[in-house]
């Protein structure tokens, strides 16, 4: 049985997750909206991804004996200057994102939860890669100004992008 701080910590992770889900929905629509389909592509990976953190903290909840409770996920940016100032917004949130599983990882120790201890070395493992990704790719869009033939190719990488479920072993 998870204990209640872990549920409620655990709870709004879930929230956090679905809102980024949602947020990297709202970039794809944005980058749609400009002629820039290989960065839509990126973005709705990025959703697909945020979703499966979702569901993957949804079931180890369940599990647990804990109760999910869903509330309203906050309504996201929709208007960005460019694709830098997107990238920006995207490498912040995940360090946003990072500071949220760094407590819940914190918490869990305070707590002794060895599961749920393990199951945050994966995810805090995720996000170094989520915002290597991301830093690499506003890194790029400043090498190139964030126009010109640098964002067609660019953009042409950016399509390739698939979604593909990780297996987890936690």
């Amino acid at each position: 049985m998870i204990k209640p701080k872990l549920e409620a910590i655990i709870n709004k992770q879930i929230n956090a997750e679905l809102y980024s889900a949602y947020l990297y929905l709202s970039m794809s629509s944005y980058f749609e909206s400009i002629n820039l389909p290989g960065f839509a592509n990126w973005m709705k990976v990025q959703f697909e991804e945020e979703q499966f953190h979702a569901m993957r903290f949804f079931t180890y909840l369940s599990e647990r004996g804990g109760r999910v409770v869903l509330e309203a996920i906050e309504k996201p940016q929709t208007e960005w200057k460019n694709a830098i100032e997107v990238f920006e917004h995207t490498l912040e949130h995940e360090k946003h994102v990072t500071a949220l599983l760094n407590d819940i990882a914190d918490l869990a120790e305070v707590e002794k939860d060895r599961a749920t201890q393990n199951l945050m070395v994966w995810f805090i493992d995720e996000q170094v890669e989520e915002e290597g990704s991301a830093e690499k790719i506003l890194n790029e869009l400043k090498w190139i100004k964030g126009e010109g033939h640098g964002m067609l190719m660019l953009d042409r990488e950016m399509a390739a992008r698939v979604f593909t479920p990780p297996t987890v072993g936690a």
